[in-house]
């Protein structure tokens, strides 16, 4: 058996002030759309923003539901409204962020399991990979694709 380690990069910041002017923009956006979610039952809303290569913006928030596996993620929302309105636009670029009774939350938001599939998905479909944004009160992390996040990830050549 061999030992095989698994590596990940990406940026970090520690303020919007570090991020350029359109990457502050679509985390302000992201946090603009998590005013919106509807959280009544675990108080933590999550916003998302999407930058499409058409220069749209596509904003999502989670939606929960009393029967928990009913509501969905803000990401999710956010993709699904973006291939539902603009089936053939690449998605460049998501911003995520969430906010819980105390305020933005202190570490970058990550996507859940869930999420990182259907963001994998949309980077096969379009065959270009993603830039995240993971924004927090102490930090923001920037990656380059969804597989820094879901390095060992199951995709339609894994159904040949």
């Amino acid at each position: 058996m061999e030992n095989k380690k698994i590596e990940i990069q990406y940026f970090e910041a520690s303020s919007l002030a570090e991020l350029t002017e359109n990457d502050a923009f679509l985390v302000a956006k992201a946090r603009e759309a998590s005013l919106n979610a509807w959280a009544p039952y675990s108080k933590f809303n999550v916003g998302a923003a999407i930058l499409l290569d058409n220069d749209e913006i596509i904003l999502g928030n989670n939606q929960e539901n009393a029967a928990y596996p009913s509501g969905l993620c803000a990401e999710r929302v956010a993709l699904f409204s973006a291939n539902a309105n603009y089936p053939e636009s690449v998605v460049k670029t998501i911003a995520i962020t969430a906010f819980n009774s105390k305020g933005l939350i202190k570490e970058a938001a990550k996507p859940c399991g869930a999420c990182r599939q259907a963001i994998l998905e949309a980077e096969v479909r379009f065959n270009q990979p993603i830039r995240l944004i993971l924004d927090g009160a102490n930090s923001i992390i920037i990656m380059e694709g969804i597989k820094n996040l879901l390095p060992l990830s199951f995709d339609k050549n894994d159904l040949d």
